[in-house]
């Protein structure tokens, strides 16, 4: 389980990007709520806008891999293959929740689409960008952001690929 401090400081260096980068933001506080459905149902958007955010292992070889952050449309789920060959990866999985809320600084459930950690590249599918604003947990589970998608391109940077696929949601990400 990911302690509170490491909690509190990826919440305030997201806060600092945001201000400090002059992104187009504001933030919801609300009950605690990690699941990607019903965080949109208390924040009153559509599915399509929340950024449902997960940690995934790109196994490069025998003995290497790399961790990334994957990035999709709350009303799809990941395509680990698509991921996979992104990367040009022999397989991809979820990584472990230890292992996820340890490079990401967030409790499972409140991962951000931003990374802090320079060996973690973010990874957003292009069909989430074509909103104006998207929505995500901030790191913590009783407070969201909707922020700007241009602001979101311009500080994270994400690599855009088309990683997501229509089927049984996922109840987890943010």
């Amino acid at each position: 389980m990911t302690s509170a401090t490491a909690i509190a400081d990826s919440y305030a260096r997201l806060i600092d990007l945001l201000a400090g980068g002059g992104a187009d933001y504001r933030l919801l506080r609300h009950a605690p709520e990690g699941r990607t459905e019903l965080a949109t149902l208390i924040r009153g958007h559509r599915l399509e806008q929340a950024a449902k955010c997960m940690v995934i292992r790109v196994a490069l070889g025998r003995k290497k891999r790399r961790y990334v952050i994957a990035v999709v449309p709350g009303h799809r789920r990941v395509d680990l293959d698509a991921v996979r060959d992104e990367y040009g990866g022999t397989k991809a999985s979820f990584a472990v929740r230890e292992v996820a809320e340890e490079l990401t600084g967030c409790a499972s459930g409140s991962i951000m689409p931003v990374s802090f950690d320079p060996s973690v590249e973010v990874v957003v599918d292009p069909d989430l960008l074509e909103h104006d604003e998207i929505w995500f947990n901030a790191g913590r589970l009783d407070e969201s952001v909707a922020l700007s998608t241009a602001s979101y391109v311009a500080l994270v940077r994400p690599r855009a690929a088309r990683i997501s696929e229509v089927g049984a949601l996922l109840a987890v990400g943010g």
